[in-house]
């Protein structure tokens, strides 16, 4: 029973630790102001994040496939500074990470931005779409908006979550039954659904406030807002009946599309001041 006990004290502390709400950004011209709640610290997850990032550039490295193109990767640095460049609007402390940008050569259409700013891009979404630079500058503001809003963080924290129900479900067992094994069996399915969790794509909520930060990072670094429209069109288009991997957790449909149409009226004016600086 000392086990169960251990139980019920872990939950209690970290159901203390989930209680109050955090804003990770501020709203801006979209007006994303949406409250999350994290179990984990940010430098808990840009800890990791930054692990996991360092063994890509190293296995990339060894394989000679981090940034292939020296041109290439020139490009997609300087689309993605200038996005760098505004972060401040919805995260002032955000200007401070250590950004990295790299590019890594693989068909398939794609790109990411973990916490604590680590971005890559796939070689497959440049050369499969011929995309433009404002285009590029829409995927990867997209993608930069995940790492502000700390998306990942928000995930996994929901997983835990899941988890820590499990805890009171087996404390709850093991109580009731006067046997500790049956509630270490209910941890072991709680540590699968857990894992399971994690592996999640993003949702629709969060997938819709990274389009819309992302628009409006890509207007203030003077990328013309509507070539978010025809880069999704291309993206639904790439790769015929099977969507690529940056679509098939979020597709590019309709009701997308549309939304950022409804948005680009307030962003248009920072594109248009950004070009008379």
């Amino acid at each position: 029973m000392k086990k169960i006990t251990g139980i019920l004290v872990l939950l209690t502390v970290l159901l203390t630790g989930a209680c109050t709400p955090v804003q990770t950004t501020q709203s801006g011209a979209v007006g994303v102001e949406r409250k999350q709640r994290m179990l984990l610290s940010d430098k808990q997850v840009e800890n990791m994040s930054a692990q996991m990032y360092a063994q890509t550039l190293q296995e990339a490295d060894a394989k000679d496939v981090l940034n292939p193109n020296s041109a290439q990767t020139q490009r997609i640095r300087g689309i993605a500074n200038r996005l760098i460049a505004q972060v401040g609007v919805f995260r002032p402390d955000a200007k401070n990470w250590k950004w990295e940008v790299n590019v890594l050569q693989n068909d398939a259409v794609n790109a990411y931005a973990m916490a604590g700013g680590k971005i890559m891009v796939y070689t497959g979404l440049i050369d499969k779409l011929k995309a433009s630079d404002a285009e590029l500058a829409a995927v990867i503001g997209h993608e930069i908006a995940h790492a502000l809003r700390e998306h990942t963080r928000e995930q996994m924290s929901e997983a835990y979550a899941t988890q820590i129900g499990l805890l009171g479900v087996a404390a709850a067992i093991g109580i009731a039954t006067g046997d500790a094994n049956n509630a270490n069996t209910t941890l072991g399915l709680g540590s699968s659904v857990a894992a399971v969790a994690l592996t999640l794509p993003h949702s629709r909520r969060a997938e819709t406030e990274a389009d819309q930060i992302g628009l409006e990072l890509m207007a203030r670094a003077g990328y013309d807002p509507n070539a978010a429209v025809t880069l999704w069109e291309k993206m639904g288009k790439a790769g015929g009946n099977k969507p690529p991997e940056f679509l098939s957790t979020h597709p590019a449909d309709t009701t997308r599309i549309a939304e950022i149409k409804r948005l680009i009226p307030k962003v248009m004016p920072l594109y248009q001041a950004s070009t008379k600086r």
